[in-house]
């Protein structure tokens, strides 16, 4: 009897975000699952781990297809406890989100769901994450669990280079308008933040951090175009950060003798 591979799935907007109930409907039947998710909603923790408190997890739900645990931490940190703690073992796929907003372009560095991703890709599993790009309240994941569920299976039958990863965004258009991947780079973008200011009933000020994003960079090569164009952008993604096109120039600068 053949057996089914592990698959450790997480995210960063909790254990009961309807992303993550698509992607584990995407996953179910492919693999023995094991979802280990944050208890709290942890967007834009980027790569945090919880080093000053305790981590804590207990189940919510155990069938004979998967189990869930909800874990008192990062998304980060649901991946190591997932790996050392909850199932013991390195598991043959990490999956990560689906998450409710676009992981494309620069925002790869924020993003909790991506940071996973890398933690896995970090730790020699093959690892995916993915996004839909809609923020809307009631977005509709539905559509893309068929995409998903392709790219799941291509990953586990083809593998993917050592040290790369995959960061998958699929655009907000009717599933019938999609015209299929694309696969790309990371385009240059930025955020542009606002502080909506406000005062407690103690007349302390407090913030809140709101801003609009602005992906500037749409040569057709690029993330930001394939969205725009109702293509699922699918960007290899490394953890090695080291500007080799740099070393040159600063061996230069920092041999340069006045």
């Amino acid at each position: 009897m053949k057996t089914l591979p592990s698959i450790l799935i997480t995210n960063d907007d909790s254990i009961h975000a309807p992303g993550l109930r698509a992607l584990i409907e995407a996953a179910t039947g492919i693999g023995e699952l094991f979802v280990v998710a944050p208890e709290n909603p942890q967007s834009g923790m980027g790569h945090a781990i919880t080093v000053t408190a305790p981590l804590r997890f207990h189940p919510i739900f155990s069938d004979n297809a998967h189990q869930e645990v909800a874990v008192s931490g990062t998304p980060v940190d649901c991946v190591k406890l997932g790996e050392k703690i909850i199932m013991r073992k390195r598991p043959d796929l990490l999956l990560s989100g689906i998450n409710h907003g676009s992981n494309a372009s620069i925002n790869v560095m924020y993003s909790g769901t991506m940071a996973a991703t890398l933690e896995g890709c970090m730790s020699g599993i093959p690892s995916v994450g993915f996004s839909l790009c809609d923020y809307s309240h009631d977005a509709n994941f539905e559509y893309a669990i068929p995409y998903v569920r392709d790219i799941i299976q291509k990953v586990l039958k083809h593998g993917l280079p050592d040290g790369v990863c995959l960061n998958v965004n699929i655009p907000a258009v009717k599933g019938e308008e999609l015209k299929g991947y694309k696969v790309c780079r990371q385009g240059l973008g930025s955020w542009k933040e606002e502080f909506d200011e406000r005062k407690d009933p103690r007349q302390r000020d407090y913030f809140w951090i709101t801003g609009r994003f602005n992906g500037y960079e749409m040569d057709e090569d690029t993330d930001n175009w394939a969205l725009a164009n109702n293509y699922i952008s699918v960007v290899p993604v490394k953890f090695d950060l080291t500007a080799h096109q740099a070393m040159d120039h600063i061996k230069k600068m920092t041999n340069d003798v006045e």
